[in-house]
């Protein structure tokens, strides 16, 4: 039997950076309970430990030499500092007000300038900065006021690649801002709700390629050149592209999400070739993507339902791939089951992809209903420790792309905006339709699990279907659109109303679709997980829900972590949370019956 605490401490590692040379792996690990940094040779051996700090740590290389930029906030407030450690030493501040955000650093290759975002202007609006990483002088470089983040330099570092969201659902601008003048050009203008992704350069600096959705559903990749400021699409696919150029412009990654699963292949970034593809270890899911810049490597980690993740390293001349990590898991791969892959017709004739985890039983099980954030986000087959813990137990696992999901064209993403927010919970109904067909599953012991946007979808399956569903989880999930959006951080509201609505004009669409509008409909019991630090999705939201389950005699139990913030970090939180989640929901579908005395067979 799986145990719970070996799927949970089962550790991962993930490419942080490479070296200019290859030489030497930034391994983010967690090893210690919670990420932190290591180095290592890219030809294997151990890891040496460069953090051992309380809170997660994420970083990079700074090029040209051996220390290491580091990014960490505290107790999950997102309110991210920069750090520079220095070899054998401890970290010292770099750029540091803990009222404000420090996001998404990066170097211009020779090392001399740092980009970062960060909203300490008026608390709101993103600007990007640069910093003269020696003499610590640093100037505003683009302030539009807007949410803007730094996207990479040129390779001359005399232009830098700046994002900027706006206030339209699942669009973005490219922008390029000229360092000296502060004149910028916008990359890719569009009519449309498009994504416009980051530039790889080519080594002259006159071309780029990027991904984008303008002008099409997909995301296809693009070529910009940059004297006469046009573009043209020069590769595209059924399914989503990203793609990635060393410094060196000799190799071009493309990157296809293909139904959920990832597909890598290597080009020439001038004339698109196609030289290889990147053999993975099995069907699974690719992050973290690094080339080292001469393009000689290619680091890389790998996840599926079978495994937890480590790093891979690819020989761009030979097209070998190698394992560089081997994470410790006490959890026996033989006992382990994939996912299958399907599609359910929802209410409207929509076609809804869902992940399907089942065992061997000869009777019928109940089933979770697993359910992903976002709601601008994907659920994928990587590793994921309770999935295969619960179908051990004796559940079945159902992971479903609701409508809204990214991954399957703009037309799908968009399906949920606003006044069609409730589709998505209906897509929600047409799955337990489905799953009733399914030979196996006894699906009025159906169950709701979700974080986030998960946790909204679970409240909102609870109230507005309340016949159907027998229990829920809920992490850090939103039980009021109003108050979500009232006490959301002031950075983040105007760019939650583009997907959900705005609080001045739909209000009142805003309090019909929140679950906590129709509590006195929930009747399932309902444990919930909240940090206390949350900016995203304030803690006043589990406890106004508690509340008002408690006062109507509904079983619920809240849990919160007062060193966590959106969502739960640290592994001593998730040792004590998830089991107690478990054992809640194993109570409630699983003491009435004895599964050593349960004979029927499959109908």
């Amino acid at each position: 039997m799986l145990e719970l605490a070996d799927l949970l401490e089962a550790r991962v590692a993930v490419p942080a950076d490479l070296s200019a040379d290859g030489e030497t792996v930034l391994v983010s690990s967690n090893l210690s309970g919670t990420m932190q940094l290591y180095r290592m040779s890219s030809s294997g051996g151990l890891l040496e430990r460069l953090t051992a700090l309380d809170e997660p740590v994420a970083g990079k290389f700074v090029p040209g030499g051996e220390r290491v930029l580091l990014q960490m906030d505290t107790a999950g407030d997102e309110r991210v500092q920069l750090y520079l450690l220095n070899p054998g030493g401890e970290p010292e501040r770099l750029v540091h007000d803990p009222r404000f955000m420090h996001a998404n650093p990066c170097f211009t290759r020779d090392g001399r300038l740092l980009a970062y975002s960060s909203n300490r202007r008026d608390g709101v609006d993103f600007d990007v900065y640069v910093r003269e990483l020696e003499s610590g002088a640093e100037r505003s470089a683009y302030a539009p006021g807007a949410w803007c983040d730094p996207a990479g330099f040129s390779p001359d570092g005399r232009t830098l690649a700046v994002f900027q969201h706006t206030l339209r659902p699942g669009d973005n601008m490219l922008l390029l801002v000229d360092l000296e003048s502060g004149d910028s050009v916008e990359v890719a203008p569009h009519d449309d709700e498009a994504y416009v992704g980051p530039p790889g350069w080519l080594p002259d600096g006159r071309s780029f390629l990027f991904a984008t959705s303008s002008g099409r559903d997909t995301i296809a990749i693009a070529r910009y050149d940059v004297d006469a400021r046009s573009w043209e699409v020069v590769l595209e696919s059924p399914w989503d592209l990203a793609a990635a150029v060393d410094d060196s412009g000799t190799q071009l990654l493309v990157h296809e999400n293909e139904d959920g699963y990832s597909r890598l292949e290597l080009r020439d970034p001038e004339t698109l070739e196609l030289r290889h593809e990147v053999k993975l270890p099995g069907r699974g899911v690719v992050t973290d993507t690094v080339f080292a810049g001469d393009g000689r490597l290619l680091a890389f980690h790998f996840s599926s339902p079978l495994e937890p993740g480590d790093i891979w390293l690819h020989e761009t001349a030979t097209g070998v791939t190698r394992r560089l990590t081997t994470s410790p898991s006490e959890v026996p791969r033989s006992q382990l089951v994939e996912p299958e892959l399907h599609r359910f017709e929802s209410f409207d004739g929509e076609s809804v992809p869902v992940y399907l985890y089942e065992a061997e039983d000869d009777y019928p099980v109940p089933v979770v209903i697993w359910l992903h954030g976002g709601p601008e986000s994907q659920l994928r087959p990587a590793w994921n420790a309770l999935h295969q813990y619960f179908v051990a137990r004796g559940f079945a696992v159902a992971a479903p792309n609701v409508r809204g999901s990214t991954g399957y064209g703009k037309r799908y993403e968009h399906l949920d905006d606003v006044e069609k927010r409730l589709d998505s919970v209906r897509d929600l109904a047409a799955l337990h339709d489905w799953l009733e067909t399914r030979r196996g599953i006894d699906a009025s012991r159906a169950v709701l699990f979700g974080g986030s946007y998960g946790g909204y979808m679970v409240l909102a399956g609870l109230a507005f279907h309340a016949d159907l569903w027998a229990a829920g989880v809920d992490i850090v999930g939103i039980s009021s659109l109003v108050t979500f959006l009232e006490n959301t951080a002031s950075y983040r509201r105007a760019y939650r109303e583009r997907e959900y609505g705005s609080l001045e004009r739909d209000r009142e669409l805003l309090e019909a679709v929140s679950p906590i509008s129709r509590i006195d409909e929930i009747r399932a019991p309902l444990f919930i997980i909240h940090g206390a630090n949350d900016p995203r999705v304030p803690l006043s939201e589990a406890e106004q829900l508690h509340r008002g389950l408690t006062a109507r005699g509904v079983p619920s139990e809240l849990v919160v972590y007062e060193d966590e913030g959106h969502g739960l970090g640290k592994l001593k939180n998730r040792l004590d949370a998830y089991p107690r989640a478990a054992a809640f929901l194993e109570s409630v579908l699983l003491r009435p019956f004895d599964r050593n005395e349960l004979t029927a067979p499959r109908p």
